[in-house]
């Protein structure tokens, strides 16, 4: 029977000629299974509510087409209510970007590049606050003939002692800058120095509003399709920081833990239930702390897929995580918990959920402290993929690095969701019995 192979994405993502070794993106646009600009206008109401359902369902099923993409994240994110109106959502926007003006004057204040179209990469303060008068800083700044001082904020004639906070966030600027260039830098997108330093800025902006977690080495992978994908600067950093919302905990660090080792440990709880061989030799080798697979949870696969695959996995994964309540959770934590409370009878529409949100439902993991990311399941779904050449070909930790850095541009975003919600349901029904 003849199948429709379906029209290739990668024009969508220009990457740069000369970068030759780039995996092709195997994400294809299929017509009946991708969620089209015209499915996707079908499923708004005159008024403009989402049927998120149908909406739901064609995305697992084909993934979005690229023109409506951004568009579609905002939802999937929780950045907008599925029932809410094309008016109620005008309004929440114009809010959030008079909001994210704000915060952006706010570090304008405080060091004078942000907004200005160009970003450093050199330190410009020491950990006790006091300016560091570097020429490579002053050269990037550029604002006139005669760069100076001022132009970062670094003027020495109005030296004033700084905040622990303002010296903090100082102290990262020049990172999230090295970071920005390293950034997804085989894309076309990126051969123009305003998108950088949007990039620079939205990534700066969060620093200073995530009072908690700040900047750390991971978030500009994550907030890099935002950019590309929204036009408006607001609109892509309240739908990063949407997506920080999922992600902080694993960034957030002590003296003694980084976040993501509770995932690491779940991790290793899952694969000593699904595969018990394979995680005693793990143990064996001096991996059951499972730190191989730390880049995997904490940038969310983009490493392991080409851009354009990466972004299809992501929108998978929420899809199948896909809560109707997430909207009000993010907005008004309080009045969400009461819904839950007060609707315990009258469980909400499983209609409206992601598949793999389902399951936990039905399993009643939902009420468990903090239910497992789909994720955990999807690195759990790769080791297993890989679990024979771990197990015969694997003789220490560099080894087990090895075997799964092979694994980039070959693997499939479908099939690797598919695999996860195998493995979780297998999970759910092992974990029960034991």
């Amino acid at each position: 029977m003849w199948r429709d192979p379906g029209a290739p994405a990668d024009s969508y993502y220009e990457v740069r000629p000369e970068c030759t070794d780039v995996p092709k993106t195997k994400f294809r646009i299929k017509a009946g299974k991708t969620l089209s600009a015209r499915k996707w206008q079908a499923a708004l109401s005159p008024e403009g509510q989402l049927d998120i359902g149908k909406t739901l369902s064609r995305i697992q099923r084909g993934g979005i087409h690229p023109s409506i993409r951004g568009e579609v994240w905002e939802f999937l994110l929780g950045c907008y209510d599925p029932k809410s109106t094309f008016d109620e959502r005008e309004q929440i926007r114009k809010q959030r970007r008079v909001q994210y003006a704000v915060l952006k004057d706010e570090c304008r204040i405080m060091f004078p590049l942000i907004g200005s179209g160009k970003f450093i990469t050199a330190p410009v303060i020491t950990e006790d606050g006091e300016p560091i008068h570097d020429p490579l800083v002053l050269q990037e700044a550029n604002l006139g003939k005669q760069p100076t001082s001022s132009a970062v904020g670094n003027d020495p004639n109005t030296h004033c002692t700084l905040s622990k906070k303002e010296i903090q966030w100082k102290l990262t600027l020049h990172q999230i800058g090295l970071d920005v260039v390293r950034t997804d830098r085989t894309l076309v997108f990126y051969e123009k120095q305003e998108n950088l330093s949007k990039l620079w800025d939205i990534l700066s902006v969060y620093a200073w509003f995530d009072k908690d977690v700040g900047y750390c080495q991971g978030m500009s992978d994550l907030c890099s399709p935002m950019i590309i994908l929204l036009e408006d600067e607001a609109d892509a950093f309240w739908c990063f920081e949407r997506l920080m919302r999922r992600l902080r905990g694993n960034f957030r660090c002590t003296e003694r833990s980084v976040g993501v080792e509770t995932q690491l440990s779940n991790l290793a709880s899952i694969t000593q239930v699904i595969d018990p061989k394979l995680h005693q030799h793990l143990e064996t080798l001096g991996g059951g702390d499972y730190l191989f697979a730390f880049r995997m949870l904490m940038v969310l696969f983009r490493r392991e897929f080409s851009f354009g695959d990466s972004l299809y996995l992501w929108e998978m994964m929420w899809a199948l995580e896909y809560d109707p309540d997430l909207f009000i959770l993010y907005e008004d934590p309080e009045s969400a918990y009461e819904k839950s409370e007060g609707s315990k009878g009258k469980a909400k529409s499983i209609r409206q959920c992601g598949k793999y949100e389902r399951e936990n439902m039905k399993s009643g993991s939902k009420s468990a402290e903090a239910p497992l990311p789909i994720s955990v399941f999807l690195v759990a779904s790769v080791l297993k993929d890989k679990s024979s050449k771990l197990l015969t070909e694997a003789r220490g930790l560099d080894d087990v690095v090895k075997i799964l850095n092979d694994i980039t541009g070959d693997l499939d975003a479908k099939k690797a969701c598919t695999g996860a919600m195998k493995l979780h349901k297998k999970y759910l029904k092992k974990a029960k019995n034991v």
